[in-house]
């Protein structure tokens, strides 16, 4: 059961940054607008949104498949450190008690950085990685 879940993990979470890295390449507009709310303009240029786009693809598939894990699992769970920081007011208080404009919806961002985590943790025991 716990290769599958790995694998299960592995592949969940790479796909995220596939699709994440996917949207800021084909969706330009959509990810300067994602950079101006949450990440202070940050890769606030179009160019530099498909070139950010095109690392997290490529991450995003490394993690996947299961290559270059010594890299690409901390490259992604910094990818994904980086999205839960930019909404850690949303995971503080989901509901809006106390801080203005918070949305339940981004508290998954914390579930998604300790599966992150623990894909680096528990790497040695992964059997069905390309990178093996």
């Amino acid at each position: 059961m716990k290769l599958w879940t790995l694998l299960f993990l592995r592949i969940s979470l790479g796909w995220l940054l596939v699709i994440w890295g996917a949207d800021k390449i084909v969706n330009v507009e959509h990810g300067l607008a994602v950079a101006d709310k949450f990440y202070f303009g940050l890769f606030g240029n179009a160019t530099l949104m498909q070139v950010g786009g095109v690392v997290q693809v490529l991450v995003g598939l490394a993690v996947v498949f299961g290559v270059a894990r010594r890299w690409a699992y901390p490259a992604q769970a910094l990818f994904n450190g980086v999205s839960l920081l930019a909404v850690m007011q949303s995971v503080i208080d989901p509901w809006s008690w106390v801080f203005k404009g918070s949305n339940a919806l981004f508290y998954p961002s914390l579930i998604i950085f300790a599966g992150s985590l623990l894909l680096i943790a528990f790497r040695d025991q992964e059997k069905w990685a390309l990178g093996r």
